[in-house]
């Protein structure tokens, strides 16, 4: 049966899937249900992404997946996850924007479990890494995400 689902089809749930995890994300207030459906709509995407994506969706299918169960305080699967975004940016030579936010991944990850210094210590990663970042728009993205990890330490 999965060998009848085309490329098009894997990348066309892939996206579908991301796309509502991240209108998931965004809820301010949500149910179980919805952070169970989260979850699920995360990993099957990064699913879709493995059957039809490259390295560089693969990443980004493991950071979206870190950052869901780090919103859902989560923080040995967002540690896992982030890690895993990390290692694919890494074996593949993937920078710029998608390093930087690997380690954000991470420095949200420890953020979620309490541990400030490697949190602090993935953010000033994460910050050497958005001085590499070509687009304006994405460096000034990353360093309000940043920014927001910043906060959690804060408090």
């Amino acid at each position: 049966m999965v060998d009848e689902i085309s490329k098009a089809m894997h990348e066309q749930l892939a996206k579908d899937l991301f796309n509502l995890t991240w209108d998931l994300l965004d809820q301010d207030e949500r149910s179980q249900q919805d952070a169970d459906r989260m979850v699920h709509a995360a990993h099957a995407s990064r699913y879709h992404w493995g059957e039809a994506g490259t390295s560089l969706e693969h990443e980004r299918g493991e950071w979206q997946i870190s950052r869901v169960y780090a919103v859902l305080g989560r923080s040995e699967p967002a540690l896992y996850h982030a890690q895993r975004c990390l290692d694919i940016c890494q074996a593949a030579g993937i920078a710029d924007f998608d390093l930087a936010f690997a380690y954000e991944a991470l420095a949200r990850g420890h953020a979620v479990a309490g541990d400030r210094g490697e949190a602090q210590r993935y953010l000033d990663l994460a910050q050497g890494a958005s001085g590499g970042i070509s687009d304006e728009a994405n460096r000034e993205y990353v360093s309000w995400e940043m920014a927001s990890v910043s906060e959690m330490l804060a408090h």
